[in-house]
């Protein structure tokens, strides 16, 4: 499992690629190798170093970027962009990780997934979970970095999967920064998913208190979806409650801005019975997921705990709140909640329905969080938690910051949930943060 690497420049900037070979299932592959028979399938992990061109020589700190999801590959680097790698490129050498099945890193899509049967299918998604990631990324830093420590960012599930890396590896760590990420350690879907869908229901009334005019807009969308079959550009049908979905944005910094330029342009011109092309077209890029499948697939089991299937957990809390209901007014959007009929509707993800619903009867997950070493916790954490987060509940949030010893939270209401991605603020507040408590452990190496 030999590492290939390529370097180029941008501007201000080096990078180097990283592509190597990882074990498809790690546990078969950590058995095996003590047996001395290394034949378990292989699948291919990307990871991209940026550094400071002007500091290319030094030996920075490593900061490995745990991407948001789950399925999200890593940001991909721009001049100056995104703000958090920017200021983080001052004093650090970063890394990228596409994440296994996402980007560069044997990506997961229709064409893989259609050669599977529904069990298949489902034990081939279990093993791209947390742990599978935190595995991945110890043998990136043994490999690639002779075993110096890295210092993580986690952003939303990247907070996630940093709890599994400080239950699993955490001598693989320096310190570990955490923004809209800190997963309840005990909770079930269903009491994560009451939570979030007050919270959904809250940014509906920002929303509509933001722009009341809207209400009307919305009205007439419902009233389209709902007397007559609209196609969209891909020739899925757009349902009402697909057209609901879009509210996935509304928890991010300027989501419920970018709900309101896209209900603006809703009609062609002075027809208000026919929805505009540019309004469909938008309306199908953000709930398509035709770049993205992974997201929707494996959604609810970042969330299942042993012996427990989360059994779309999401639809059965969602007919319990009747606020979502098609004849209420205003018409309220959902959040980043998955559905079932998702995989009949959406034809990014008709492919994985049957590997999809033999997940979601799932029962024998391991657990991810191991909650005895947590409150042993060696590794200086700092993490901010969002007031009003709707996809990751503060209430939450600040009962693991309790539980994971060597934590300190930066609790805020002056941004959402990707407030990371949307100014270096928080990233230089959590920096403070992290030298004030005594900074990074150092390597032994």
């Amino acid at each position: 499992m030999n590492a290939v690497s390529q370097q180029y420049k941008m501007k201000g900037i080096l990078v180097t690629n990283h592509e190597l070979e990882v074990p498809l299932d790690w546990r078969t592959f950590n058995n095996s190798h003590k047996n001395s028979s290394n034949n378990s399938p292989t699948i291919s992990l990307f990871a991209r170093e940026v550094v400071d061109i002007n500091r290319a020589d030094e030996e920075l700190p490593l900061l490995l970027f745990l991407q948001g999801g789950p399925g999200g590959k890593s940001p991909r680097p721009m001049p100056g962009s995104p703000p958090w790698m920017a200021e983080a490129l001052k004093t650090h050498r970063v890394i990228l990780i596409d994440q296994r099945g996402t980007g560069r890193s044997s990506r997961i899509d229709t064409n893989l997934i259609s050669k599977l049967s529904a069990e298949e299918g489902r034990d081939y998604l279990l093993k791209f979970r947390a742990d599978s990631i935190v595995a991945d990324c110890e043998h990136l830093r043994k490999t690639v970095y002779g075993g110096r420590l890295f210092e993580t960012l986690g952003q939303s599930y990247g907070g996630f999967i940093t709890l599994a890396y400080l239950s699993q590896a955490p001598e693989g760590l320096a310190a570990c920064y955490v923004t809209g990420g800190l997963a309840g350690l005990e909770e079930s879907a269903k009491e994560v998913y009451q939570l979030t869908y007050q919270r959904v229901i809250e940014k509906n009334q920002d929303y509509y208190a933001r722009y009341p005019e809207d209400e009307k807009v919305m009205a007439k969308i419902a009233q389209c979806l709902t007397n007559e079959k609209v196609l969209l550009p891909d020739g899925d049908q757009l349902t009402l409650e697909r057209f609901q979905s879009i509210g996935i944005l509304l928890g991010m910094g300027p989501g419920i801005d970018q709900v309101h330029w896209l209900v603006d342009e809703a009609f062609a011109g002075s027809d208000k019975t026919r929805l505009s092309d540019t309004f469909l077209e938008q309306v199908m890029n953000i709930t398509s997921y035709h770049e993205g499948p992974l997201f929707a697939v494996i959604h609810e089991s970042i969330y299942g705990r042993p012996n427990e299937s989360t059994n779309w957990t999401a639809q059965q809390l969602r007919d319990q709140f009747s606020e979502f209901d098609a004849p209420h007014s205003p018409l309220m959007l959902t959040g980043e909640m998955i559905y079932p009929w998702m995989f009949d509707q959406i034809s990014s993800l008709r492919p994985f329905a049957e590997a999809a619903n033999a997940l979601a009867t799932y029962k024998d997950y391991a657990p991810l969080y191991d909650l005895e070493k947590l409150a042993k916790n060696k590794v200086p954490v700092v993490a901010a938690v969002y007031h009003n987060d709707m996809y990751v509940p503060r209430e939450l949030s600040l009962k693991t910051a309790s539980q994971v010893s060597n934590t300190q939270v930066w609790v805020t209401n002056s941004y959402e949930h990707d407030g990371v991605r949307q100014s270096p603020e928080v990233f230089s507040k959590l920096r403070e943060l992290l030298l004030d408590q005594g900074g990074p452990l150092k390597s032994s190496n």
